[in-house]
């Protein structure tokens, strides 16, 4: 039997992309550091999703040389991540609030795309379907998604 575990992605601020990912909802349920491998993986789940649909943040320690810290840059081939919200125009409100863009407005009342502060895109979902609001339903896009 095959049972999905977790999605990965490599993150240059934890503490900035677990804040970014709990505006969606979603909490740390776990943590572990290998100082010897020198990261950290932190898993996070919406709740009652822990151990069925995470994401895990892996989180390269900087070199102990004093080089530079990795970069990632994101290639096409990740699309993104999707979570289903129960009131999208409220979801998107908190990104603005916090500072972020959202990238794609749920024009529609239905689909928002924002990007986590590695540029990870992630598309929020209405959970059923709700009427187009202003200022959402004039809002143009803004960068890619």
């Amino acid at each position: 039997m095959t049972k999905f575990l977790h999605t990965m992605i490599r993150v240059t601020d934890p503490d900035a992309t677990i804040a970014f990912f709990e505006l969606v909802g979603l909490k740390e349920v776990r943590r572990f550091s290998s100082d010897q491998g020198r990261f950290t993986l932190i898993f996070l789940a919406a709740p009652g999703e822990e151990g069925v649909a995470e994401v895990e943040l892996t989180y390269n320690w900087l070199p102990e040389d004093g080089s530079p810290a990795e970069t990632y840059t994101g290639g096409r081939n990740f699309g993104h991540l999707a979570y289903r919200v129960d009131n999208i125009y409220e979801t998107c409100q908190r990104f603005v609030d916090a500072g972020h863009v959202v990238h794609r407005p749920p024009r529609d009342g239905h689909m928002a795309f924002v990007k986590s502060p590695d540029g990870i895109s992630i598309e929020l979902l209405q959970d059923g379907h709700l009427p187009p609001q202003e200022p959402w339903a004039s809002m143009p896009n803004t960068g890619t998604w």
